[in-house]
């Protein structure tokens, strides 16, 4: 089910607050020395197209964003451990300046709760008087916060807190806490008293367990829906984040230093900017309208200027990806910061001029952007992933339709941007059809020829937090297990079929299969050696060093920067063919073995939505705004033990 709506007019942070509690923070830091790790938790059996390479070499916007807000804040001990690169890490084993940390951070998605699970039970075993404060978030806890906290007293695990919202969230229950520590006290123990206290009630958008007598989770307090903050530029600076980083190991422990800035571009090959947050349209499948409160939120173009600069400059990133929902939802804010980059690049700035976007946006938009895209072109965006989903509107209506789409595709290619697609298979949808384009191939085929050079395709399941989330469950649609094998979180991430009533569910795996090895297979790749979808106006455009410099060189370096140029627009097609089919194979043999269990039939389905074996309420003892339809209510009202 969705978020609820906070009360219309207090969906936002007042302006400026963001901005105030970090000052706040720096004042209270310098006295309290502490040591923090943060980990995003990453199960690596979820390495599949679409998402491989992504997912190692671009650090997750999350925790580099709490990274960042804990060194703005003045704590500058503090280390980013990806799991993507450090699948050897244990908590239990970690020291940071020579001591366990005092702060244990978690970040997940729902598809990597396994590997969530596993580093918070690792650090339940540390000695509960040298323990760290445990604290979880993530997408994952936003929705399922109750997933971190254990229910089996015969096995006591679990977060201490879990943070449901942004980075506002963390930084006010950091200074509530630390308005109560005491000289050399562990920051659990000053914790437990705020908790005890009913310090964190007043705390939107935390969920912390409330324990009996004897020690044993009693219930969970849910102190509501967080509030956002509006405007963007009073976030952190990303570069902070990336000084952060633990380096690359097989070893269970940390590291002396976290890796360097000059060697931080050999793992990590491209950068995440949140640009925008929020988009207009309310598909009944996607939580973000409802998690954005309805609320457009965005940076303003200097802020995205100087971050593109700075994370040029000390880093050594040109390649970035804007973490939008859907960066032309605005067209007044999209043209002004498109706008703002074209005029650094027409200025000569090496960091604009060098710097290559992607970002997301739907095909309506697009349109309704078409006399600006040259503009966007050369603000350095030349790639948009557009939310098709389904050519055809059948699925979902957002403006696309077969022509619009079409002349949508011919509008970025004749402007320099490639067009890379989104699609959804459903239920409904065949895999091919004579005379039209409902088939799932038809519409691959069309997009291809359209010039698409990327594709995603993923099957449509239950996403936390959408309109039609619960119901899926009630009436049965989800799978709970398949051929006596359970299905787990890694299993919802698009690429397993885990929610359809459609007689035969294993030829709807098997279509998905068959359209990636339709649009990436070596006959493709040979025909992109003799005409590449790539080669399209601008594609070899030559940005850096600008015209003027570029004249003064010898011939020889002009003549090789030209042809380097043309050589990359010209392969890029041909390589983007070698990684779906390197992509491929890591694809066939899961989504292959699970079309077989599928086959067998024997599929056991859910008849209710996942929700809390805990009791939860709020922290007056009325219902948990976090708490989906089946969870145990906690009746009795909280006492506070002082």
């Amino acid at each position: 089910m969705e978020l609820p709506h906070r009360a219309p007019g207090d969906e936002l942070l007042t302006p400026g607050e963001m901005i105030h509690i970090r000052q706040r923070l720096r004042r209270l830091s310098p006295r309290q020395n502490l040591t923090t790790v943060i980990v995003n938790a990453f199960d690596h059996r979820t390495r599949m197209l679409p998402f491989l390479y992504a997912d190692m070499t671009m650090p997750p916007a999350g925790v580099r964003a709490i990274g960042s807000a804990m060194l703005d804040a003045g704590f500058g001990k503090t280390r980013i451990v990806l799991q993507q690169w450090n699948r050897g890490f244990r908590p239990f084993q970690m020291r940071l300046d020579g001591r366990i940390p005092d702060l244990f951070m978690v970040s997940s998605l729902r598809i990597h709760a396994a590997a969530c699970d596993a580093l918070i039970r690792d650090a339940c075993r540390i000695d509960l008087e040298r323990r760290p404060l445990i604290i979880s978030g993530g997408p994952r806890i936003i929705y399922e916060p109750w997933a971190v906290f254990g229910s089996d007293p015969q096995d006591p695990w679990g977060a201490d807190v879990a943070v449901t919202g942004e980075e506002y969230v963390l930084l006010n229950l950091l200074e509530t806490v630390l308005s109560i520590r005491a000289k050399m006290e562990s920051m659990r123990s000053a914790f437990v008293r705020a908790r005890n206290e009913g310090l964190l009630d007043a705390i939107p958008g935390l969920v912390y367990a409330k324990p009996d007598e004897k020690g044993r989770t009693e219930a969970l307090v849910d102190t509501g829906i967080q509030r956002l903050v509006g405007d963007l530029d009073e976030l952190p600076h990303p570069a902070l984040g990336y000084r952060l980083l633990e380096p690359p190991s097989r070893l269970a422990t940390l590291a002396a230093d976290a890796v360097s800035a000059d060697r931080l571009h050999s793992h990590s090959r491209a950068a995440s900017l949140v640009m925008t947050a929020g988009c207009k349209f309310g598909c009944a499948f996607c939580p973000i309208p409802a998690y954005n409160q309805h609320q457009y939120r965005s940076k303003s173009a200097e802020r995205i200027k100087d971050e593109i600069r700075r994370l040029y400059d000390e880093y050594h990133f040109f390649a970035f990806f804007g973490a939008d929902d859907n960066f032309f939802n605005n067209r007044d804010r999209a043209l002004e910061i498109s706008e703002t980059l074209a005029r650094e690049v027409t200025a000569g700035s090496r960091a604009h001029c060098r710097a290559i976007l992607g970002t997301e946006a739907t095909i309506h938009d697009t349109l309704r952007m078409k006399d600006h895209l040259a503009v966007v072109r050369k603000a350095g965006i030349v790639a948009l992933w557009l939310g098709v989903e389904d050519i055809t509107a059948s699925l979902v209506n957002k403006g696309q339709g077969n022509e619009k789409t079409l002349d949508a595709f011919r509008l970025l290619r004749g402007h320099g941007i490639f067009p890379n697609p989104m699609l959804i298979h459903h239920d409904t949808q065949p895999c091919y059809t004579r005379n039209n384009t409902c088939g799932l191939l038809n519409q691959v085929q069309v997009l291809r020829r359209a010039g698409a050079v990327n594709l995603q395709v993923l099957m449509l399941g239950p996403a936390p937090g959408s309109k039609v989330f619960e119901s899926e469950y009630i009436s049965g649609n989800v799978f709970q297990s398949v051929n006596g094998i359970p299905v787990e979180p890694r299993h919802l991430d698009g690429n397993y079929l885990v929610s359809s009533r459609h007689p035969r569910p294993w030829s709807r795996q098997l279509n998905l299969l068959m359209a990636y090895l339709y649009f990436y297979n070596p006959l493709r790749c040979i025909l992109a050696l003799v005409s590449p979808k790539s080669r399209i106006p601008f594609a070899d455009v030559v940005t850096w060093p600008p015209p003027d410099v570029l004249s003064t060189l010898p011939l020889w370096d002009r003549i090789r920067a030209r042809t380097e140029q043309k050589l990359k627009a010209y392969f890029l097609d041909f390589g983007l063919q070698l990684f779906g089919i390197w992509g491929l194979m890591h694809t066939f043999p899961r989504s292959l073995r699970w079309s077989l269990h599928l086959m067998r039939s024997k599929i056991k389905r859910h008849t209710q939505a996942p929700a809390s074996s805990i009791p939860m309420c709020s922290p007056d003892g009325n219902e948990a705004s976090h708490a989906t339809p089946g969870t145990p209510r906690f009746h009795s009202m909280l006492k506070r033990d002082g």
